[in-house]
Order: C-alpha cells, then structure tokens, then sequence
C-alpha cells in the first residue's frame, strides 16, 4: 500500500472511500441532536449509508432507528469504515478493534489525530483518514457543501455586526 500522507488528502483518495464503503460504525454516536455525531450520522444516513451506532453508554436503544452496540465486536455485520467520534487518545484502541474487526478504513474524526493508530491501521491494510468529517467531506465532493450552510455565510464564528 502506497504511504499516505496525513497532513492534506488528495481528493481521488477521499472519493474512493466514500464510494466504496457502504457500511459505517459510528464510535461516539450520540442520540443528542445537537451533537456534531448526530448531524454526521443523520446526513451519512440519507445518503444511503448504513450507519451502525457505536456507545456503551447508550448499548440496546436506537438513534435514529437504528440499534446502538456497546463495541465493534457486537456489530451484526462488517463495517467497512469505522468512524471516530472519540478523542485522539481513544483512537488508539478503536483503531486496533477496527483492525481486528475487519474494516476497510478508520476514518478520525475533526480534532481526532493519532499516528500510532494510523501506523498500525495501515501496517494492516486499512485506509486511513485523520481530522476530517466523512460528512463534510461528502458534500464537499459532491459539490453541496454550501448546502449545509458552510462556507454560505449562514454558520459563522464570527460576531455579527449590529
């Protein structure tokens, strides 16, 4: 497997991950609507992925009609990406059950940087993308992404003048 590098991904290389996986683990998904784990999940979930919620916390109920696992070794069936919404430190171990569960890709969410992970994942096999949104992503290919109000002036950090 050809090395990637980590710090900018080539568009080819982010577009044949979002193609080809059909099935995503969502480790940290959260039923609060206001957490950015929901939003993702909402969106991948209207795109036509399957989106496996993953959260011990949470194990046995259902967000957004689909039922949340306590781990990755529950899962009925094979992810092919497993995403994190975890800190980089956590990322560590989901990246190993990821490998041992059989995914394709470990996809780290924004902020979530781990290179020990990404080393091992990839020693593996596994694609690796860290400190990107499958969300944002998406849309940024897709060519949507003012759809979601990025980049449209609509969301801003920015203090609005009076």
């Amino acid at each position: 497997m050809t090395a990637v590098s980590h710090d900018r991904y080539e568009d080819s290389y982010l577009r044949k991950i979002l193609r080809e996986c059909k099935t995503i683990a969502m480790v940290g998904a959260s039923a609060n609507w206001n957490r950015p784990s929901y939003f993702a999940m909402k969106y991948l979930l209207d795109r036509g992925y399957r989106v496996i919620p993953v959260n011990p916390a949470a194990a046995g109920q259902e967000i957004m009609g689909q039922k949340v696992y306590a781990s990755l070794a529950e899962l009925p069936a094979r992810a092919d990406m497993v995403d994190i919404f975890r800190n980089s430190d956590a990322a560590g171990p989901i990246t190993d059950d990821a490998i041992a569960h059989g995914a394709k890709v470990v996809w780290m969410q924004l902020g979530v940087v781990n290179e020990e992970a990404a080393n091992r994942a990839e020693a593996a096999g596994l694609k690796v993308v860290m400190n990107r949104c499958p969300k944002i992503e998406h849309s940024r290919l897709a060519g949507t992404i003012e759809w979601h109000g990025i980049a449209s002036g609509v969301i801003s950090s920015r203090k609005r003048a009076l």
